[in-house]
């Protein structure tokens, strides 16, 4: 997963734990993106979810990165790319 696939898709996106835990639950997601330098005790819930759903899961190196290319001044441990 590039950080430009995630620019590309900024109004298909969900940033934050919560809300793409909510979105997976909603059925309205198709991809799940997480930074490797987040905590586990962060992610994991989402990343078992998505597991459980089928979901793609793709892993990028930073928090900072991602959270920029959302649109975000600070880093995004987690986001979901909405079908």
């Amino acid at each position: 997963m590039s950080y430009e696939k995630v620019t590309q898709a900024k109004n298909n996106i969900v940033i934050g734990t919560k809300q793409s835990l909510k979105a997976l639950k909603e059925g309205r997601v198709s991809e799940i993106v997480f930074a490797s330098d987040a905590d586990n005790h962060v992610t994991n819930k989402v990343l078992e979810l998505a597991q459980e759903k089928g979901i793609t899961i793709s892993e990028v190196d930073s928090m900072k990165k991602l959270g920029r290319a959302c649109g975000i001044d600070v880093g995004a441990a987690i986001i979901a790319l909405e079908k």
